[in-house]
């Protein structure tokens, strides 16, 4: 029963959030401030997402294959090779490092 209460919960807070995004009024969104923070958020939610991915291991920071490949990622993006190569660069070193033992 628990966790249809806790399904249900999440799903009146996603219906209330969405409603709430739709009631702002367009003279509040086209402010400079909220433009340019509606601009940076999903980078900065993305950058926040992949450091934890990359160095949490539950509660504490590791440093194992998963930042080599992160690492890899990195420089494939500075050399502006396309997305695809980004990813097959990060799969590939994370792998290679895994299978080393790391």
């Amino acid at each position: 029963m628990n966790i249809w209460l806790a399904i249900g919960l999440t799903v009146v807070g996603c219906y209330a959030v969405k409603l709430a995004g739709l009631l702002v009024p367009a003279g509040v969104l086209e402010r400079p401030l909220v433009r340019r923070l509606a601009a940076l958020l999903p980078v900065a939610l993305l950058a926040a997402l992949t450091a934890q991915q990359a160095f949490a291991d539950g509660r504490a920071l590791v440093l194992d294959a998963r930042a080599a490949g992160l690492a890899a990622a990195a420089v494939a993006l500075l050399l502006r090779t396309p997305f695809l190569l980004v990813v097959a660069a990060a799969v590939l070193v994370t792998a290679g490092v895994r299978a080393l033992g790391g």
